[in-house]
């Protein structure tokens, strides 16, 4: 859960930072990010899932 705190402060300071600047956000268009994310997550969770499959017993 801290982690999680931490981040979102984090993602706060930045865009505010961008903004203060009038940069372009750094992230893409605010559905497919998150669709990315969940993604990125996703397969994450998959590989874990099926990586002892594929493992080698000795």
């Amino acid at each position: 859960m801290k982690e999680s705190i931490l981040a979102l402060i984090t993602g706060l300071v930045v865009g505010f930072l961008f903004a203060l600047f009038r940069l372009p956000i750094p992230a893409p268009p605010a559905f497919a990010g998150v669709v990315g994310i969940v993604g990125i997550y996703l397969g994450y969770k998959l590989f874990m899932w099926v990586s002892p499959m594929f493992q080698q017993s000795s």
